[in-house]
């Protein structure tokens, strides 16, 4: 078994990190919205606290400098790109598509399918696909104002993945199914909430458990 520490949107706040981190995880996984519209330096900081292998992407609240800062850090950058840990194969794709806030990290659904696409291309086949993203596929997870806002291109490729960690919309905290596809929104870690993922290593067996301290 894989045990995995989901964590999204901290904004800049770190303090419930050695909290989430005793839960001893074989690895982390961060779905953007590491700073709130910076300083960037300050995503070293709260990366460097993290001691077990740590992949993440940015959010739309990052500014896009912070893939230069990702590069310095001792986590690894999902954003454009793909990887296989053990039984499973991670692509990741930071920022969001357009929001009324034009945020720092925004961008258009074609760019996000181009982006998709090379990634899913480089994926290797593993027992388990994950997705790593920020906003959410349309149609899960994505209820703002009685609309469905997430990314069209992210639903687009769903059916590449078992799996989809995102985050974005706070008020939309929690597990959805797609077509099988389970997706996870883990809540705001600068709340002190996030989630547990265990892959079983003999049967494809997704647990998500979403905690808050």
């Amino acid at each position: 078994m894989m045990s995995v520490l989901l964590i999204a949107d901290l904004h800049g706040q770190a303090g419930h990190l050695d909290s989430f981190l005793s839960h001893e995880p074989d690895l982390v996984i961060i779905s953007g919205d590491i700073t709130h519209f910076g300083p960037t330096e300050s995503a070293l900081d709260i990366l460097s606290q993290i001691d077990v292998p740590c992949f993440v992407v940015p959010g739309n609240c990052d500014p896009r400098e912070i893939l230069d800062v990702l590069e310095e850090s001792n986590a690894v950058s999902l954003h454009g790109s793909a990887l296989t840990v053990g039984r499973l194969s991670i692509a990741g794709i930071g920022g969001s598509n357009p929001t009324p806030s034009h945020c720092p990290f925004e961008l258009p659904e074609t760019e996000i399918d181009a982006i998709l696409t090379r990634a899913i291309e480089a994926m290797d086949r593993s027992m388990y696909h994950v997705l790593v993203a920020h906003a959410p596929p349309k149609g899960a997870l994505d209820m703002v104002n009685g609309m469905h806002v997430g990314s069209e291109s992210i639903r687009k490729h769903l059916k590449n993945f078992d799996l989809v960690c995102c985050a974005h919309i706070h008020e939309q905290r929690g597990v959805a199914q797609i077509d099988g596809v389970t997706i996870v929104n883990p809540g705001q870690a600068s709340e002190g909430q996030y989630a547990l993922i265990r892959f079983n290593e003999d049967e494809k067996d997704i647990q998500v458990d979403l905690k808050s301290l």
